[in-house]
């Protein structure tokens, strides 16, 4: 085990210009689309398309920018093309119970003619019914039934009156209705000539007058019965007439729609309601057949008549392919409308909206698991809706009882649809474990991966993407010295220098940036000039916060020293997440080493700036100390670990490393040289871990060194484990190549010790002990020293 000093060579690796294949991306061939890097998320989808059985809905999982959009998409469209496209669905009165209007299928593209043909049909019907009712015929026929009707009731109250007359009594017809009087000489009686009559006159006079009142009475109750007559034949007239003239029309439909069963159905219907409201279709006008109060009503009426066509597939290729990029619960599942009308809300079938699972219903609706979760109620809306296979729409404001007004229960329309959801990875487990409908109903996941393997073949494929990116977005072509930069910075990207990132966003963006650079430059291609300026301005936007931490150690108001040595101090690295930006900043770990119990304080834990993990990592090197100096005796030590200067939260066991090595330091009186810095984790074997962000944490304290002045002694100390992870910026590698900064690489803790003490660890005898020297001998030293301080202490306490 020994630390090793890294060529320039193992710090970056280069993509050579020459594994490229072409000159520029506008020379390759991006016809077809690759999903580079995806087998498993391209499996896993489809599977999921393919497999029709219920509640294989697909979940996409993956961090936002991976192309899981696109790629379903494409695919989606590849399986829709073969499909035939679903039926429309239409709403249609109920003219039963209008709240309740009737869900009609109807093949692809015959909801939109059957709404042209209906509309057509009131047109022709509001000409044609007024002119029925206009011709002689039909006004003959008024007549006959008018004149019936008179003629019916003058005879009766003309035989009425001869009776009375034979009884000579008279009948009088005046303004405010009849009046009976006796007569004498052909002249009605007056009132003092009736009281001159005799007694047994007058009596006999009376009882005929009161006879003739009561055959009038009954005379007059029996007229309305007559009138009720003549409209029924009103009626039926009308009925004849309006069935005479619909029947041409509703015929010439039903021909049209014969193979059409559900349309002829409707149609019955329809024709029975025109018969029974032809007034619909007359002016407002003196119609003798129509009773009193009965003329043409608002052409809001005629909307019975209408088709609300809710899904139109008629130019639609294949199976619907839908993305809601707005999932709220109305814009899903449909809504209802309301109309104010005389200061009332007021609806009806022709005010229901449709929704995405209408529009998709039959094919496929994607959508985005983060917004539709933002959205009240519209992810329990979709699953009610996928558990129940039907969409009924009811309204939010009815539900929660919002709002009391007329509203409608539209007929449920039956559901067949593939839902994919595309979310980030958090997202789905949340889901797998606390939602337990969200595994019955989303039963196939594409998981993507953020990275795949470097190498000649996925280089070429990089640069696909690439041109495909180039055609997307109308930028200039890159030329082949910039798409090896920008492949490079994909693998920088990932933190790995065997990985290239699949992150489509940060890609498009590189790439965008590239081509602005490329016309301020006033070029036709983007060089590789172009896509390191873009790097650099991206990073020089982002960079202030850096550049304020920097320039307090410079200032040394935040403390690092990178020379010289010290005691029990050493320099630890860290990263800083800002958003979607992150950077290394060198950081100050002191340890100080005292008689105590064995035990190692962490103050960052004790006052709670310390993190769980932190807070391991100190655990687990206090048991790696104990195991290599205190396996057969008490530790008598007391020992503490602080990160100086720091007023916020640390975590992560990045730093157990540098804490084990400012420990030892602190026990062997040791100084450690400050030209280092160290991150790794350490394991209870004092065997160095990889870590992460180690690109970031060398620059950071290069950027340092680097500010100060180089020395040519000054380097980072990282675990083996972490090289092939190094994609170092250029300016990191020239130093390095000119020898005026160094890489060390370690694969135990005793490496680290060795490098920055400038001393042999020491390797102890079958005595168990360690030449003289050594900084384990001085450590164990120390031990005896703090082991025969407790013994003493404890007898002074005893006696």
């Amino acid at each position: 085990m020994s630390s090793i000093k890294l060529k320039p060579e193992e710090l970056y690796r280069v993509t050579n210009p020459a594994d490229i294949k072409y000159d520029t991306t506008a020379e390759i061939d991006n016809s077809k689309y690759g999903a580079i890097g995806q087998s498993r998320a391209l499996e896993a989808i489809e599977f999921g398309v393919g497999m029709r059985r219920e509640n294989y809905n697909i979940y996409l999982a993956g961090s936002k920018g991976l192309g899981k959009h696109a790629v379903m998409q494409k695919i989606l469209e590849q399986h829709a093309k073969d499909e035939s496209p679903p039926s429309d669905w239409c709403y249609v009165d109920n003219y039963e119970e209008f709240y309740k209007p009737i869900a009609l299928e109807l093949p692809a593209g015959v909801g939109f003619k059957l709404r042209t043909d209906m509309a057509q049909l009131v047109s022709d019907l509001l000409l044609a019914v007024p002119a029925a009712y206009e011709n002689d015929e039909y006004r003959t026929r008024i007549q006959e039934i008018e004149g019936a009707f008179e003629e019916r009731r003058e005879k009766a109250f003309a035989e009425l009156a001869e009776e009375a007359d034979a009884e000579g009594i008279t009948m009088i017809n005046t303004p405010t209705g009849y009046t009976i009087v006796p007569i004498s000489d052909g002249k009605p009686m007056s009132q003092e000539d009736f009281k001159k009559l005799d007694e047994i006159e007058q009596n006999t006079k009376q009882e005929k007058i009161d006879e003739i009142k009561e055959k009038l009475k009954d005379l007059v109750m029996e007229v309305p019965v007559w009138e009720k007559e003549t409209r029924e034949q009103f009626k039926e007239l009308n009925t004849s007439f309006a069935k005479s003239s619909v029947k041409p029309f509703l015929k010439a439909l039903m021909d049209k729609y014969s193979k059409t069963p559900e349309v002829k159905k409707y149609l019955d219907i329809v024709s029975k309601d025109i018969v029974e409201n032809m007034q619909f279709f007359l002016p407002v006008n003196t119609n003798p057949g129509l009773l009193e109060g009965q003329g043409a009503p608002p052409s809001a009426e005629l909307r019975r008549y209408e088709i609300n066509v809710l899904v139109n597939n008629a130019e639609l290729q294949g199976t619907p392919i839908v993305y809601e990029n707005n999932p709220t619960y109305n814009n899903l599942i449909g809504r209802i409308e309301h109309i104010a009308q005389d200061g009332a809300l007021i609806t009806d079938f022709t005010l229901i909206k449709p929704g995405a699972l209408h529009k998709a219903n039959g094919g496929y609706l994607i959508l985005d698991m983060q917004n539709l979760l933002m959205n009240p109620f519209a992810w329990d809306g979709l699953k009610r809706t996928l558990y129940a296979k039907e969409i009924r729409m009811q309204s939010l404001e009815r539900m929660l009882s919002i709002v009391s007004t007329v509203t409608l229960e539209p007929e449920a329309i039956p559901l067949n649809i593939k839902v994919v959801l595309v979310g980030d990875r958090y997202l789905y487990y949340l889901l797998k474990t606390y939602d337990p409908e969200f595994n019955e109903l989303f039963k196939a996941t594409a998981d993507f991966s953020e990275s795949f393997d470097r190498d000649a073949d996925s280089v070429n494929q990089l640069a696909q993407i690439i041109s495909i990116v180039t055609n997307i977005e109308k930028t200039r072509p890159i030329k082949r010295e910039g798409v090896a930069r920008i492949i490079e910075h994909c693998s920088r990207e990932t933190g790995d220098a065997e990985k290239l990132s699949l992150h489509r966003g940060k890609l498009k963006d590189l790439i965008v940036e590239s081509d602005y650079w490329a016309g301020k430059n006033g070029k036709d291609e983007v060089e590789v000039a172009h896509v390191q300026s873009a790097i650099d301005s991206r990073i020089r936007r982002a960079d202030q916060i850096q550049e304020q931490v920097r320039e307090q150690i410079l200032r040394d108001i935040i403390l690092i020293d990178t020379e010289g040595e010290c005691v029990g101090q050493i320099n630890g690295l860290s990263v800083y997440q800002l958003g979607e930006d992150s950077f290394g900043q060198p950081s100050r770990i002191t340890a100080t080493a005292r008689l105590g119990h064995g035990n190692v304080l962490d103050i960052e834990r004790e006052i709670k700036l310390g993190g769980p993990i932190h807070s391991k990592g100190v655990m687990i090197l206090s048991s790696c100390l104990a195991n290599r100096y205190a396996k057969d005796r008490p530790l008598s030590l007391s020992a503490t670990l602080v990160f100086e200067q720091n007023y916020g939260g640390v975590d992560g066991d990045s730093a157990s490393i540098a804490e084990f090595c400012a420990l030892i330091s602190a026990l062997s009186g040791l100084p450690i040289n400050q030209s280092f810095a160290v991150t790794g984790s350490i394991n209870q074997h004092g065997a160095a871990q990889a870590i992460g962000g180690v690109n970031h944490k060398i620059e950071g304290f290069f950027d340092i060194c680097n500010a100060r002045g180089l020395s040519g002694n000054q380097g980072v100390i990282i675990p083996r484990a972490n090289l092939k992870h190094l994609m170092l910026k250029h300016d990191v590698v020239a130093a390095v190549k000119k020898k005026q900064f160094h890489v060390h690489t370690i694969d135990d803790v005793n490496d680290a010790l060795e490098l920055l003490m400038g001393k042999k660890v020491g390797v102890a005898n079958r005595k168990g002990n360690y030449r003289r020297g050594t900084i384990n001998h001085l450590v164990m030293k120390r031990l005896e020293e703090l082991h025969q301080l407790h013994g003493k202490y404890a007898m002074t306490d005893k006696s």
